[in-house]
């Protein structure tokens, strides 16, 4: 009896060994600076000899009544809601595409994905340059009888700028997600429904996006949360400008921190960013529970 009481004791001291550095790095570089952003959200000053005093909840209270913080939530949403939609759509017509007999599929697969390991940085300096005045969409507009668009010095067509970006960059991503969850639908079922006459939209609605749901909730929520840590395209195309029309929360948070020197007003944003995040997870999670009790 002892021997196996002390057998399992020495398991879970030889487990705690191997997971311990795992836990010190976890807890050094991940739950370490989640705590001291909290703090620091309820602070004010500057890391100088003045140093931090605690400031309560003002700003948090200053984040939900300052008008700049509304136009760059209502920004935000904007920007991720018009980005996912065609992160969703475009790549999952493409996996349906590509999950059939069709030649090069291969290489198609990997000239999709190639946006997803690109530098968002490079590429940003390349829409830049693609949309400036005298850029060549503009020509291409001229030489089909279209007078050029402002697009970077506009506050409508800027952020449509930094939405295909986005769109473009998740685009490889997402079809691989896609094409991965296409390959658990048994194939029995596209069978059975071909016997009974079933077209190929009839196959897509009740079969296909069916059997991707679950692959949807994850495309989904990840691709929202890549729209809400979006920080390069902004800095690099626009700056937030024109008007602040392209100032979405992170870039937000950047400004106030290192422009301003408001540390604690910007880790302040930063905790609703998180929150926002953790709530997109857990509806994730929600979902995902709600398929699975389902699907028993």
């Amino acid at each position: 009896m002892q021997s196996g009481l002390k057998g399992r004791q020495s398991e879970a001291i030889a487990a705690w060994l191997l997971l311990a550095p795992a836990l010190i790095f976890l807890g050094v570089f991940v739950f370490w600076p989640i705590l001291y952003l909290v703090f620091l959200s309820f602070t004010q000053g500057s890391f100088t000899r003045a140093g931090l005093h605690w400031h309560g909840l003002r700003n948090y209270l200053r984040f939900f009544i300052d008008p700049d913080v509304r136009q760059v939530l209502w920004n935000t949403l904007y920007f991720m809601v018009c980005t996912v939609i065609p992160s969703l759509g475009i790549p999952l017509g493409l996996a349906v595409l590509l999950n059939g007999a069709i030649a090069g599929r291969g290489l198609l697969r990997t000239a999709y994905f190639i946006p997803s390991i690109t530098s968002l940085v490079a590429v940003g300096l390349g829409f830049r340059w693609l949309f400036q005045t005298d850029g060549p969409v503009n020509d291409a507009l001229l030489a089909i009888g279209i007078n050029p668009i402002p697009w970077l010095g506009s506050p409508v067509w800027a952020m449509p700028v930094l939405i295909l970006l986005s769109a473009w960059k998740q685009l490889g991503f997402n079809l691989v997600v896609f094409l991965a969850g296409l390959q658990t639908i048994p194939q029995s079922r596209y069978e059975a429904a071909e016997l009974d006459g079933a077209g190929q939209w009839a196959q897509f609605w009740h079969i296909t996006l069916p059997g991707l749901q679950p692959t949807l909730v994850f495309a989904a929520i990840t691709t929202a949360i890549f729209t809400l840590r979006g920080f390069e395209q902004v800095y690099v195309i626009t700056g937030g400008g024109p008007l602040n029309s392209t100032n979405i929360l992170v870039h937000y948070i950047y400004q106030q921190a290192f422009g301003q020197f408001d540390f604690g007003y910007a880790a302040a944003a930063a905790v609703m960013l998180m929150a926002i995040a953790l709530l997109l997870v857990y509806v994730q999670l929600r979902l995902w529970g709600t398929e699975a009790d389902g699907d028993r």
